[in-house]
């Protein structure tokens, strides 16, 4: 665990939660076959539970993807009771330089509100199109984009909108996304390990590309369950986050399978209304869940491959975790859950140590899923603990045997093990500033390798992009 805590620490009974229900937690997300990264629950404030899928860890940032978006609608919020924006302040109007000429009626009447809200008056995720019209600037793009619906009247799950905002952040308060929240939000409140991807242009997306620990995840939840305070400081205007987690727009299907009754009890500012209290959701899995009725707070980190487990892990908290608030198991109860979190793996790939003698192969590309360009030479020779995987001219990754190696080739860090069974190497290689792993095999007799992704990243499938930091690419997460 790191040294320094950003909430205080609990056994469950104390604070009213009940071992066995997180363990039943556990095991439903267990039967669901649901890949968990991180698991914390805070009550009255205090940790109750927490838990680490090795090769997982408390230190080590995690991509929150579109739960970057929740921060990003807090520092706006922070510039308004600053009084250098309001809630009425147009797009055209902050952003005039980034107009174009022949902008629709619909396009100029879009606000700070619509954008925050989610209700621009795009039929779909406009950020892909926005992108094409306006290769070099997505907010002339997102303007561009015909406005079909009308503004404020129909949410549409939109990227584009929090660039948007981001960019008017910056544009008022003269500071980059990241450098603003820094100083005024997590600094104050502890947090120092932030990493942000960024743009081509070295700015941050805002409506993804944030790295945060697990714990300042759940502190953040804390942060807008206590109304905007943290300790002593009101941080964030109370008047501010009681809106951003209240419903300003009313879901609606869309039929790509993330239509359970969570995603459709609404939308606030950039964060999520549940049947119980507000969230803030990332793909893949990443959850700030915030039960102000029960002074809860869960966060998850997780790598989800159908877009149905995201509803699955709402209900197993509803269904397995809020049952047992209030209710004090035994301590050998606690103890137990204790034990249980701190055991928790994901799989390693089992099997034999090989041959001693090195084997040489060449990668295999051929399909969207590929981490790396085919045609490219790989030499795996053993080490002491494991093999040390060369790929020609682009990484050199270490990998245990029955254990976890870690390395940082590009600078960000993978975690890897694998076996041989057969003439076949397995290798499980986690970019684990990520949700996402690469499934490395090298077949021995035929000497072809292939290093494809378990879930490929919304940034593209190129594994050297994601092992830099920061990530730098255009803003083409879907």
């Amino acid at each position: 665990m790191p040294e320094r805590r950003l909430l205080p620490r609990s056994v469950p009974a104390a604070v009213g939660v009940s071992s066995r229900a997180v363990g039943a937690l556990l095991d439903r997300l267990e039967r669901l076959s649901v890949e968990c990264h991180s698991l914390m629950v805070v009550r009255h404030g205090n940790v109750a539970a927490e838990g680490w899928w090795a090769p997982y860890a408390a230190e080590q940032p995690h991509l929150l993807y579109s739960l970057t978006k929740s921060f990003t609608s807090i520092a706006v919020g922070m510039a308004i009771a600053d009084g250098l924006l309001s809630l009425d302040d147009r797009v055209v109007d902050v952003l005039p330089e980034h107009v174009p000429d022949d902008v629709s009626p619909q396009g100029a009447a879009v606000t700070v509100h619509h954008l925050l809200s989610m209700s621009a008056g795009h039929a779909v995720d406009s950020l892909e199109e926005a992108w094409r019209l306006e290769p070099g600037d997505l907010v002339k793009g997102f303007l561009r984009v015909p406005f079909s619906e009308g503004v404020g009247e129909v949410h549409t799950y939109d990227n584009a909108t929090t660039f948007v905002l981001a960019r008017m952040l910056e544009k008022v308060t003269g500071r980059g996304l990241p450098e603003f929240l820094d100083e005024r939000l997590l600094r104050p409140m502890g947090i120092d390990e932030a990493e942000w991807d960024r743009v081509a242009s070295g700015r941050a997306f805002g409506f993804h590309g944030l790295h945060l620990t697990t714990e300042s995840v759940a502190a953040f939840g804390e942060l807008l369950l206590r109304g905007g305070r943290w300790g002593d400081r009101q941080l964030v205007p109370r008047d501010y986050v009681e809106r951003a987690t209240q419903l300003h727009i009313a879901g609606r299907r869309t039929g790509e399978g993330s239509d359970g009754p969570d995603f459709l009890s609404g939308y606030g500012y950039q964060i999520w209304m549940s049947r119980h209290g507000f969230y803030g959701f990332g793909a893949f899995g990443q959850y700030c869940v915030v039960v102000p009725s029960c002074d809860l707070v869960v966060a998850v980190t997780s790598a989800q491959r159908e877009v149905r487990e995201a509803q699955d892990v709402l209900d197993a908290i509803w269904e397995c975790l809020l049952p047992g608030l209030d209710v004090a198991d035994s301590a050998d109860d606690d103890a137990a859950l204790v034990e249980r979190l701190r055991s928790l793996s994901l799989p390693m790939p089992e099997g034999a140590a090989g041959p001693l003698v090195p084997v040489v192969a060449t990668l295999e590309a051929s399909g969207p899923d590929d981490a790396l360009p085919g045609g490219a030479g790989l030499l795996l020779e053993r080490i002491d603990g494991g093999w040390r995987a060369r790929f020609e001219g682009l990484l050199d990754i270490e990998i245990g045997h029955g254990c976890w190696a870690a390395s940082s080739p590009l600078g960000r860090p993978v975690r890897a093990a694998g076996a041989w069974v057969g003439n076949t190497f397995v290798t499980d290689l986690y970019v684990i500033a990520s949700p996402h792993c690469v499934r490395l095999t090298v077949d021995a007799d035929t000497g072809v390798a292939r290093a494809r992704w378990t879930t490929v990243p919304l940034t593209g499938p190129d594994l050297l992009l994601h092992l830099r930091a920061p990530l730098m690419t255009r803003p083409d997460v879907a």
